[in-house]
């Protein structure tokens, strides 16, 4: 069961004890990401998840790294749209150093001006690193025209532009307005003695108590349907459909996750059996959705050789249409449904998932994580809420395409198929 302590600074606290195992999970949850960011910040979230790892006032960037692989435990990071997570997993004697090493990291990372401009360089060359991806190409460009003017349409690396201009004072100045104690919590799932965690984290965690707060963004998409077509002389052209989706915490997000197995999240969707294995079309093709706060997006994907791009769009659009036509067979919504709930089970299984769950609950959410309301709202999916989930989400007045590939050549007719309805 998740426990909840609030340190007395403000910082709030998640424990989920696991029995069983030996290791340990702890993540720093800060609620700051790309959606907080204004113009001429973009990027800095991540940027600054790369800073901290580059020395503190104890700490050197080579000692980080060598103390956590010196006991065999990992420390990393990510950042995502909403939130930024410092993570280590550790095995349960290694507690102290854990939260010792994460709580350095966090607050005392020194932001050195001679490695933020080394840093530029790296970020900027993950930038360009994403560009040459073209599948990652096709799904910005899809979010990017999805959401329009909101900010969840903005790159979580910002631009080449952006971080270039970073300097010490500007990042100092985001970090001290969102990195604070109410938007921040700590979740710890694995093996550990309770007093000892807590004493830990209140040692190591011992941020000013401030008031700030960062507000929930009220999101959304302008709708309406739009193309684009991203040139680039490659051998296969990468397509995605990016459709309406659900926000987090609502029972619409489970009979979304359903739709999705059935239209292209498993072997046995229709989307791979259609133009994988039916057809040899394409290799990977696939669907999923993203769940934000108050709004998501569903997208679907296939990589496939120039002169396959025009059938397989078609094919994308039929299986769309079918669906939301017919709906799905009794025995494709029981399969499907039965898929989530196994693949939820098989993912909780490490003290890592546990970690995630919980600390992206308590901090998204405002609330303790519930695996049994989870599992009971899977399993309460009907067949009616996935026919409403398809009326809303495979509505094409609001779909969006992004193809990225030799797509010159094919462009009028792309914008045909996907015009003819």
């Amino acid at each position: 069961m998740v426990e909840t302590v609030t340190l007395q600074n403000g910082v709030r606290v998640v424990m989920e004890r696991m029995e069983n195992i030996r290791s340990l999970s702890i993540g720093v949850w800060v609620n700051t990401g790309s959606v907080r960011e204004k113009e001429q910040e973009a990027g800095a979230s991540h940027f600054i998840e790369h800073m901290v790892f580059k020395g503190t006032e104890r700490r050197s960037a080579s000692e980080i790294a060598a103390e956590m692989d010196s006991i065999g435990g990992t420390l990393n990071a990510f950042t995502s749209k909403e939130c930024t997570c410092f993570y280590a997993r550790v095995l349960d004697k290694h507690l102290d150093l854990a939260v010792d090493v994460l709580s350095d990291i966090v607050l005392h990372s020194r932001f050195d001006p001679e490695e933020l401009e080394r840093e530029k360089k790296v970020v900027i060359e993950e930038i360009l690193m994403n560009e040459d991806s073209p599948e990652d190409v096709s799904a910005e460009e899809a979010g990017r025209l999805f959401f329009g003017d909101d900010p969840l349409a903005l790159p979580i690396l910002g631009t080449q532009e952006s971080v270039s201009a970073f300097d010490r004072e500007g990042l100092l100045s985001y970090f001290q307005e969102h990195y604070v104690t109410q938007n921040t919590v700590v979740a710890c799932a694995g093996h550990f003695d309770r007093d000892q965690l807590l004493n830990a984290l209140s040692k190591g965690f011992d941020m000013a108590p401030s008031e700030k707060k960062n507000q929930p963004l009220t999101q959304g998409f302008p709708g309406g349907r739009r193309i684009s077509c991203i040139k680039k002389d490659i051998e296969q052209v990468h397509i995605t459909l990016a459709l309406p989706g659900y926000g987090r915490d609502t029972r619409e997000q489970y009979a979304l996750a359903v739709l999705s197995n059935a239209l292209g999240g498993s072997m046995s969707s229709r989307l791979f059996q259609s133009i994988r294995e039916k057809q040899g079309l394409a290799y990977s093709v696939y669907s999923y959705p993203i769940f934000y706060s108050d709004t998501g997006i569903f997208s679907l994907y296939a990589g496939t050789g120039e002169k396959q791009a025009e059938t397989v769009l078609s094919l994308m659009l039929k299986e769309i249409r079918e669906i939301r036509e017919n709906g799905l067979t009794k025995e494709e919504f029981i399969r499907c449904r039965e898929q989530l709930l196994g693949s939820y089970l098989l993912g909780m299984e490490s003290s890592s998932a546990w970690m995630n769950a919980i600390g992206k609950v308590a901090l998204l959410q405002n609330r303790a994580y519930n695996e049994k309301e989870t599992l009971d709202r899977i399993a309460g999916v009907t067949m009616e809420d996935v026919e409403r989930t398809i009326a809303y989400a495979l509505n094409e007045e609001n779909l969006v395409a992004a193809l990225v590939g030799r797509v010159g050549p094919h462009e009028e007719k792309f914008r045909e198929i996907l015009a003819d309805r």
